[in-house]
């Protein structure tokens, strides 16, 4: 009984908002008119924004020319701006960015890079035997279920975040650049993928007609033999524009003393080679400002990861205060850490200065644009999108932080020459993920690294 006047009360309410929806209405329109045209100076900003296209130009806050500089007192000893080119592979290169200092120090060299091709290859193939997993393990949900709408509408991507460099390189080493350089499908990764996942989809939706079939024995058998030639048909892709990564290679460089130095190594050797002891998620910790979210948790993104053994995205949500305080700890001991954010808020890219006041839209348009962080992640008006590593940081003269600095991966051309600086007030508002070591945090956030985490779904809103 008590359940039928609660449905009958839910589907009144459902009426009573339908029966109120309105449509615009000629009067509307007429109230909209002459609104608009109230205001003298209307007439003038609209022949502005109809002859001019470009918003932030016209929006740009003149007030804090010269305000904002690019110095730092303390920062990290870095060298050199990688460039990313026309890909998603931003968690890759910070990931590795952040270890180049320490490789140019223990060789004696004055530049180095990865190859960030030759993990690029391993990735998308590890990315594809996942998908192709996942494709079998949800056989038995329609395709209309949301997890495998999930997986179908992107099998793989270049995106992703830190815990995918550690599970790749973990399981397939590193090299440096110049043993598997760059390559046109590398650099400009859209045509490759595009056909990659039409393969997937294509092979994504056999294996699930062979997965429910009848016959165990027989089924498990043409699964094996159907993925294992995907996975051929893949690689081979990858291979064709590519190139095919080197099992062993050479590395020649030239030191800082003027020496020229050959030595050999397998991926797995030089990856070992110029990674520190400590480099587990064990000492490395993803720490995230989230406020829609209970602080001191952990959570962990299902099936968010590249390898099918790899470790998923896992992060410990605090407070933007302690996130500051363990990154400035971090840059005054010279360590740079991978970070991720909302990169294309409020970022003036010629002079690459980034502040929440940067722009003001509001007196342009004559509107009011208020929302915190908590409402702009839930409506999806901000999220995560790119990783850099932060470099720098400034403090007054009581240490505290006035503004930071990113090392980008966008080539020099870019901001800074290549450098980002945003304000204190910026990191606030659109700063999402930082990678630190977990000797950085307090004991509080310490004391929850050893809860058990939150387990959110595949395709939760801060993927």
């Amino acid at each position: 009984m008590r359940k039928g006047l609660l449905l009958t009360a839910s589907l009144a309410f459902a009426g009573c908002v339908a029966a109120h929806a309105q449509t615009i209405t000629p009067e509307d329109v007429a109230r909209m008119r002459a609104e608009f045209g109230s205001d003298p100076s209307t007439t003038a900003i609209q022949n502005i924004l109809t002859a001019n296209g470009d918003i932030r130009s016209l929006a740009l806050n003149h007030e804090l020319d010269g305000k904002i500089d690019h110095y730092f007192k303390y920062r990290v000893n870095v060298s050199g701006i990688t460039n990313q080119k026309q890909s998603g592979r931003c968690w890759m290169f910070t990931s590795m960015n952040v270890l180049r200092p320490s490789v140019m120090e223990q060789y004696n060299i004055d530049e180095f890079d990865f190859s960030h091709n030759y993990l690029y290859f391993w990735d998308i193939l590890e990315k594809s035997n996942l998908f192709l997993e996942n494709a079998i393990a949800t056989a038995s949900k329609p395709m209309d279920d949301r997890e495998v709408m999930h997986y179908f509408s992107a099998p793989v991507d270049d995106g992703g975040v830190w815990n995918l460099y550690y599970n790749i390189a973990g399981k397939y080493g590193v090299v440096p650049a110049s043993v598997m350089p760059e390559t046109p499908h590398s650099e400009n990764t859209a045509q490759m993928i595009a056909l990659i996942n039409e393969k997937l989809r294509t092979e994504g939706y056999q294996l699930r007609e062979t997965a429910n079939g009848t016959d165990g024995r027989k089924q498990a058998k043409a699964l094996a033999e159907q993925k294992a030639e995907a996975l051929n048909d893949i690689y081979r892709i990858l291979a064709l524009c590519l190139g095919e990564p080197p099992v062993e290679f050479e590395w020649r460089y030239r030191d800082c003393d003027g020496n020229i130095v050959s030595r050999t190594y397998t991926p797995m050797e030089f990856y070992a080679a110029i990674t520190p002891e400590d480099y587990t998620p064990d000492n490395y910790i993803m720490i995230m400002n989230d406020p829609t979210r209970e602080y001191y948790r952990l959570y962990e993104i299902s099936n968010y990861r590249n390898t099918v053994e790899g470790i998923n995205w896992v992060y410990l949500n605090l407070p933007n205060e302690d996130i500051k305080r363990a990154a400035l700890a971090s840059i005054k001991n010279n360590e740079a850490m991978y970070a991720s954010c909302d990169v294309t808020k409020y970022l003036n890219r010629k002079t690459g200065i980034m502040d929440p006041a940067l722009y003001d839209y509001e007196s342009l348009f004559g509107i009011e644009l208020d929302m915190d962080k908590k409402a702009r992640i839930l409506t999806r008006q901000s999220g995560s999108s790119h990783a850099m590593a932060i470099i720098g940081v400034d403090t007054d003269s009581n240490d505290v932080p006035v503004k930071w600095e990113f090392e980008n991966s966008w080539g020099t051309e870019y901001g800074n020459n290549g450098y980002l600086t945003f304000t204190d007030d910026w990191f606030d508002e659109y700063m999402f993920r930082v990678v630190i070591r977990k000797c950085y945090l307090d004991e509080k956030a310490v004391a929850a690294l050893a809860t058990e985490p939150v387990i959110l779904p595949a395709w939760d809103f801060m993927h």
